[in-house]
């Protein structure tokens, strides 16, 4: 399936769902009448009760003196202007008696996805929604433990957090200025909870929206693939520092950082493929990772890292 083909059900006002991996070069498209048989499952802002699970996750992560060499390679890239915003990301090996199907019927996420028995997410991160004219993102960017004292007061005022999110904002008001006119951002910084295992995560978003017309059904593809990568988790200049990550993860990301969604006929809304479980034949993967600047801290990077890993 191509981006061409996502026009072309768009045209049809025929409803589907599409998955993207990370660069935008492995598109699935299906429709919502054959999910069933497919072996596909989602939810998108959704209220339900999950099914409880008294199951934690043992983690193997990479250890911390290779995530600093990681790290250090970043910031030497930063130094060099090759890149100023770079989110890097690690897999870590997870044990857990859950299924995929199980991890998904058990974990409480805005956007959630399961397909087949290859991979899970469970996302509070939307990424584009188009409704009538109007296209809106909300890039996420920004993570602290709800417990620490005054954590609201603390991820607000951080500079280095807020220089992150600058740079976020502004490059995801550029990708939209792409595909739409009239772009602004609704509203700056505001904070999210989220439930992450045994802990409690505030989260930093903003709304930036823009008009893309009436007949934006029929272009679907065309703005999807404009938007991809998302610069919420890729990083900005976006060309350069896509390199740079090829570079320094030594892995491959695959369907994680991508982007799901469902498309109604009327209405598009997606998420990125953040808080992400791979079944391997080695066992399970959990991916995840966060935006390095020059003022980030290699310690402080390297426990968010971690404290992504969770089921929610």
């Amino acid at each position: 399936m191509t981006f061409d083909d996502l026009n072309s059900f768009g045209k049809r006002k025929e409803p589907f769902l599409f998955i993207s991996d990370f660069k935008a070069q492995n598109l699935k498209i299906i429709p919502l009448s054959e999910l069933e048989q497919n072996d596909v499952e989602y939810r998108i802002e959704k209220k339900y009760t999950p099914k409880l699970h008294p199951d934690f996750l043992d983690k193997s992560a990479l250890p911390f003196e290779l995530y600093k060499k990681k790290f250090d390679f970043v910031i030497e890239k930063i130094k060099s202007g090759d890149t100023y915003l770079l989110n890097l990301t690690q897999p870590t090996q997870i044990k857990t008696k859950l299924t995929l199907k199980e991890i998904f019927e058990c974990s409480n996420a805005r956007y959630k996805l399961r397909y087949k028995d290859e991979f899970v997410c469970f996302s509070p991160e939307k990424f584009v929604e188009i409704e009538g004219s109007k296209i809106s993102t909300f890039p996420m960017k920004g993570t602290i433990d709800a417990s620490i004292s005054n954590a609201r007061e603390l991820i607000l005022n951080n500079q280095k957090e807020m220089a992150e999110h600058v740079m976020v904002v502004d490059l995801l008001r550029n990708d939209l200025s792409i595909v739409a006119k009239n772009v602004k951002v609704e509203k700056f910084r505001y904070i999210t909870k989220i439930e992450a295992g045994e802990k409690k995560l505030l989260h930093v978003s903003s709304h930036i929206s823009g008009d893309v017309g009436d007949n934006w059904h029929t272009r679907i593809g065309d703005i999807l693939k404009a938007l991809l990568p998302a610069g919420s988790i890729s990083g900005a200049p976006k060309k350069s520092t896509l390199d740079i990550i090829e570079e320094v993860e030594g892995y491959d990301r695959g369907y994680f950082s991508g982007v799901f969604g469902i498309y109604d006929g009327k209405v598009l809304q997606s998420a990125v493929m953040i808080r992400f479980v791979e079944k391997t034949q080695n066992g399970y993967l959990y991916k995840s990772g966060g935006g390095i600047t020059l003022d980030s801290n290699a310690k402080s990077e390297y426990a968010e890292l971690l404290d992504k890993v969770y089921l929610p």
